[in-house]
C-alpha cells in the first residue's frame, strides 16, 4: 500500500492513495490553514470508521441480511498534551433493514472489532480504548442507502 502527500500552500496538502483517489487535508486558520479540508487526525478517525463499517456490511451481506442502512458514528477523545493521540474512541452503528437479525448485527460488529478491522485493532494495540455498540432502526419503506 502506498500514499503520496503533496504540499499545496500554507497548511494545505493533497493526499493521494495508491489506488488513485485524492483528498484535501488542511488546518484551521489558527494553525496557518484555511479550513478547506479534513484534519490529519480526522482522517485517522474516518479511516477507522470506514474500515469497521466496511467489515460490518461485508459480514452482514455474506450472512444474507437485508441491510438497507449502515451508519457508523464515531466519537473520539484525545490527550490534552502533545502528542495529542487518541485515548478513547467509541463507534456507534445505526443499522436498518426489514427483518434484520439483531444476533447477526451483534456478530458482525464483534467480528469487526475483534478480528477484522485492522485500523481498530492497530489503534487498540497502541493503547486507544475502543468501544462499539449498535442500534437497529426502523427501515423506512423504499430506503435503499439512507
Amino acid at each position: 500500500m502506498k500514499a503520496r502527500i503533496q504540499w499545496v500552500e500554507d497548511a494545505q496538502f493533497v493526499a493521494e492513495s495508491g489506488s488513485g483517489h485524492a483528498v484535501v487535508i488542511d488546518g484551521p486558520a489558527d494553525g496557518g490553514g484555511r479550513n478547506l479540508g479534513v484534519r490529519p487526525m480526522e482522517m485517522v478517525l474516518m479511516g477507522l470508521g470506514g474500515c469497521t463499517a466496511y467489515d460490518v456490511m461485508h459480514i452482514l451481506k455474506k450472512a444474507r441480511q437485508p441491510v438497507t442502512r449502515c451508519v457508523a458514528e464515531l466519537a473520539a477523545e484525545r490527550a490534552a498534551t502533545e502528542p495529542k493521540v487518541f485515548t478513547k474512541i467509541h463507534v456507534h452503528f445505526v443499522l436498518a433493514g426489514q427483518g434484520l437479525s439483531e444476533a447477526a448485527v451483534k456478530r458482525a460488529v464483534d467480528l469487526s472489532a475483534e478480528k477484522y478491522c485492522s485500523a481498530s485493532i492497530m489503534l487498540g494495540r497502541a493503547g486507544v480504548e475502543i468501544t462499539h455498540d449498535y442500534e437497529i432502526a426502523a427501515a423506512p419503506a423504499g430506503d435503499a442507502h439512507g
